[in-house]
């Protein structure tokens, strides 16, 4: 044994030993934090004791909503598929071109929504928006405007443009310091320069037919205000602070998923959030529903009814082959009208959609 290295391998031995113990007790309380999460999870009130299962059924598809990656260049602390940029799922091209074969053959789908993630840093992001658009189907982005800033995408904001891509973009607030306590330090003010770049491009713009319309989420456990009203504050302080302007603001209750649920734990406040939205669940939102006219696909390729079943791993399931394991995929469906009788799948997290307004990937639902 060399005694000049015999210290500095004991160092290197040291140092990984604290290093794993400190591992091992993150895992700890990362298991501990899980099972009580699910302990207040089974306490909380059935939603199916809260509708009608017999009138609860699926309408005419119009939306098909994929989320085609989970890397992000950001992280947020209310993000329920717990995207970042360390996450390296994302839609090969064979699913994407399985995807657009599926249109013709579903006519009531008129829009194409998609999400991740970051959609616009995945590799089939252009070619699904050019092959929806091709064929008179309308396409959504779910933005979070710092990617119009990123290395590479110096021409989305014209991409979007030239292809008519309605934005809807996140902002949950128009104060720097609460939008970077939930979204990363600087992102507020990258956030304000996308939101300029793609006003100069007609987006937000009277009259130009390319709709801009912002994203607000609760900066804590409390339910989204009224969007009418928050709507007015958010256009004149965007617009008195920066010349900003914006479609429409859409109001979303915070779901209790994934990172979100993770954060509510550790604040302690899962218990008292899930007794919110069930004392404030509202009759009227249920027929709005996202999940009753909506299909949401994974990166994989898997079918769910919505996106928060999607990051619950809660597919539909179909007959025969399919019935079972992962549950159905775009590859064992000719048209998504196969999907009319399928039951949607609840669960409790489902009174996140039902408290209050309603909430919905398209705001308020009542």
């Amino acid at each position: 044994v060399d005694p000049a290295g015999a210290e500095p391998q004991k160092c290197t031995m040291r140092v990984r030993d604290v290093r794993m113990r400190a591992t091992a007790r993150r895992s700890e309380k990362r298991v501990l934090r899980d099972r009580q999460s699910e302990d207040i999870m089974r306490g909380v009130r059935s939603f199916e004791s809260f509708v009608d299962r017999k009138t609860f059924n699926r309408k005419t598809p119009e939306i098909l909503q994929l989320n085609i990656g989970l890397y992000c260049n950001q992280a947020c602390s209310h993000c329920h598929v717990d995207s970042s940029p360390q996450r390296t799922e994302m839609m090969s091209l064979e699913t994407a071109r399985r995807v657009l074969s599926l249109l013709p053959s579903s006519p009531s789908v008129t829009t194409l929504d998609l999400t991740g993630g970051a959609p616009e840093l995945c590799e089939s992001f252009r070619y699904l928006v050019e092959g929806a658009t091709a064929m008179g189907v309308k396409v959504l982005d779910r933005c979070n405007l710092t990617v119009l800033s990123e290395p590479g995408q110096e021409d989305l904001g014209r991409f979007l443009a030239d292809h008519q891509v309605q934005v809807v973009a996140s902002l949950p607030c128009y104060s720097e310091s609460n939008v970077d306590e939930q979204r990363g330090k600087g992102v507020f003010e990258r956030s304000i320069d996308g939101l300029k770049q793609l006003n100069d491009l007609g987006y937000g713009v009277e009259g130009t037919g390319l709709e801009l319309q912002l994203v607000y989420n609760p900066n804590g456990a409390f339910l989204a205000p009224e969007e009418k009203k928050l709507e007015e504050a958010y256009k004149s302080e965007l617009g008195k602070c920066y010349g900003i302007e914006f479609t429409r603001l859409l109001c979303l209750n915070n779901m209790p998923v994934k990172r979100y649920a993770d954060y509510l734990m550790r604040q302690g406040d899962l218990e008292r959030y899930m007794n919110l939205l069930v004392d404030n669940f509202n009759p009227k939102a249920v027929d709005g529903l996202m999940c009753r006219n909506l299909f949401s696909v994974g990166w994989d390729g898997r079918i769910f009814d919505c996106d928060f079943n999607q990051q619950l791993d809660l597919p539909i399931r179909g007959k025969g082959k399919a019935s079972s394991g992962g549950g159905l995929t775009v590859f064992d469906i000719d048209s998504l009208e196969e999907l009319a009788s399928t039951p949607i799948v609840l669960g409790q997290h489902c009174f996140g959609c039902t408290a209050g307004s309603g909430s919905s990937c398209s705001g308020a639902t009542s």
